[in-house]
């Protein structure tokens, strides 16, 4: 996240940063939701639904995402993991029904949930291409959570 420069004004745009820090900052805003509303008991947490062909990367060369697979894949055969799973539409809904039903919300509240459970915190040392599962710990900062809700505050003129 970059607070001081959320909308690439001053830093050049990349398609795939500016993706990545929006989920970082989907993930942040979950943690400072929560801590805001829990004592309610109202909580939120922050799903991943897992790789699913979308119209996401309608604009993007249809190579880049192909390597970019291939690039995980080497990483996880490396690792002796089975290769990238792509998802069904049914089985991305899955952790959404999962933490918004069967899960109890002190287990996923102010959290980051993918494939039906609470996702792991991945060290900032891993290398990106290695991540198949987990969040890294960055995302979950209760201080930047509390940042981004300011910032967020600011950029619409309202305070929550």
């Amino acid at each position: 996240m970059d607070l001081e420069d959320p909308n690439f004004e001053r830093t050049p745009y990349e398609p795939f940063v500016a993706y990545g820090r929006s989920k970082t900052a989907n993930i942040l805003f979950a943690v400072a939701f929560d801590k805001r509303h829990r004592e309610r008991g109202v909580r939120a947490a922050a799903v991943h639904p897992g790789g699913i062909h979308t119209e996401l990367a309608r604009y993007l060369d249809p190579g880049r995402i192909t390597k970019m697979i291939e690039q995980m894949n080497q990483q996880l055969a490396v690792e002796g993991k089975p290769p990238f799973p792509w998802k069904t539409i049914p089985q991305g809904a899955a952790t959404s029904v999962w933490a918004g039903i069967v899960a109890p919300a002190d287990e996923i509240g102010g959290r980051y949930c993918e494939n039906c459970h609470v996702g792991r915190i991945v060290a900032d040392d891993v290398p990106i291409s290695a991540i198949s599962e987990g969040v890294r710990g960055y995302a979950l900062d209760p201080k930047t959570a509390e940042a981004l809700w300011k910032k967020s505050e600011e950029l619409v003129g309202e305070s929550y």
